[in-house]
């Protein structure tokens, strides 16, 4: 669903991302003319489309590759996931300190001082690897 930009014209893509993110709602740009998805906001896809609309990303998606750190204070992972969309994030998976890749995962807005996209696992399993399978 098309959705008007909450600061339209004032203010560059990623002011428009975090004003929608303040709002609740997670938006992603797409081409008109091409459908292209575009993630982190720019003003031009990588096609060279610069026709893009901000539309209500599904939410959902697949981690791709995950990293944990831990430091002293505790653990927090770094997580790429790829959005149905078909567009690559940067994020943290919440509730869990690592999940498999391949894992299902839905985003959900932290609330706070900045808000921000998170992730957490869907309730299903992720696709074993091929060598698991072999030694189960």
């Amino acid at each position: 669903m098309t959705k008007s930009a909450p600061t339209a014209g004032k203010t560059g893509p990623q002011q428009t991302f975090e004003a929608y993110l303040a709002e609740g709602r997670f938006m992603i740009q797409r081409s008109r003319a091409t459908g292209e998805h575009v993630f982190y906001p720019k003003v031009m896809a990588p096609s060279g489309a610069a026709d893009l609309e901000w539309v209500e990303a599904k939410g959902t998606g697949t981690v791709y590759a995950i990293t944990v750190n831990r430091k002293r204070e505790g653990s927090y992972n770094v997580a790429l996931v790829d959005l149905d969309e078909g567009v690559r994030m940067m994020t943290t998976i919440s509730g869990a300190e690592s999940v498999a890749i391949g894992t299902r995962v839905k985003a959900r807005i932290e609330t706070g001082e900045t808000p921000r996209v998170v992730f957490e696992p869907m309730n299903e399993t992720a696709p074993r690897a091929a060598n698991e399978e072999a030694h189960a």
